[in-house]
């Protein structure tokens, strides 16, 4: 299917693995330019060279969006190297302490810092430049844990994913006349190699062979490739009719009480 999407400029934060990249892919078979940011330098290489190889036209910067400078640059550069923005996707994200008497108020700010703040601080970056486009598309990406307070996570990562979701819908309304649509997908679990849920699969087996008895329908976890699919046409100019909304990538994940290693 056509999504309509060629030579589209895509930005997506923490692109050199995972879910990101598997996104960077999903937009550049569209036939989308791409700028992918990451913190780790060879992983970021590696990634971009994998896409240049297929000839996609491919912006890699290393860059901390947490961090206010580097995320300027990142958007900056991959700008004006690419002629524009014309997506947004906040994939960058994570969590830092542990449960509530387990954690400080640092980890408490730094979490929201990583989560919420860095997303806010990349829309205002992004939206003078798709204003200058006429338009653009905005896709944050929350978790399951945003609205379902058994599941993963802790209490400040579900706190602001939960914030990530309300936001989108603030900002859906404040930008609709610009032409700029803001929309959230909330992976569940989703399990790649060297991630957080393979890490768990190898350190504690039986606990993991709990959690998917017992927590998956379907008897699996997602792919990135699923959650990319929804990103990208929701992007596109199929879905020009949904804006604000919040979409749940997660195969019907039911709760389990499972303790896990983070």
């Amino acid at each position: 299917m056509d999504l309509g999407l060629k030579d589209r400029t895509v930005l997506i934060t923490g692109g050199s693995k995972g879910i990101g990249l598997r996104t960077a892919w999903a937009f550049a078979e569209e036939g989308c330019k791409i700028g992918i940011c990451a913190r780790n330098k060879d992983d970021l290489a590696r990634s971009a060279d994998e896409l240049r190889a297929r000839n996609h036209r491919v912006t890699a910067v290393q860059a901390d969006v947490s961090v206010p400078d580097d995320a300027s640059r990142f958007i900056e550069k991959c700008a004006a190297e690419l002629g524009g923005v014309d997506i947004l996707v906040n994939n960058v994200g994570g969590l830092i302490g542990g449960n509530l008497m387990d954690s400080s108020d640092e980890d408490w700010e730094k979490t929201f810092a990583i989560n919420l703040h860095q997303t806010v601080r990349m829309i205002r970056l992004a939206v003078p430049h798709m204003r200058k486009r006429g338009g653009g598309c905005i896709i944050n990406i929350a978790s399951l844990s945003g609205w379902e307070p058994q599941m993963m996570g802790n209490g400040q990562y579900g706190s602001s994913k939960a914030a990530i979701i309300f936001l989108t819908e603030r900002l859906a309304l404040e930008l609709a006349r610009d032409g700029i649509r803001v929309n959230t997908v909330s992976p569940g679990a989703i399990i790649w190699p060297g991630g957080s849920w393979d890490r768990f699969r190898v350190k504690e087996p039986e606990s993991f062979a709990t959690y998917l008895r017992d927590g998956f329908p379907m008897g699996r976890l997602g792919k990135p490739e699923e959650v990319a699919d929804v990103i990208v046409f929701l992007a596109s100019p199929r879905a020009n009719w949904i804006n604000g909304r919040h979409i749940p990538v997660d195969g019907l994940e039911q709760p389990v009480p499972v303790e896990r290693p983070w």
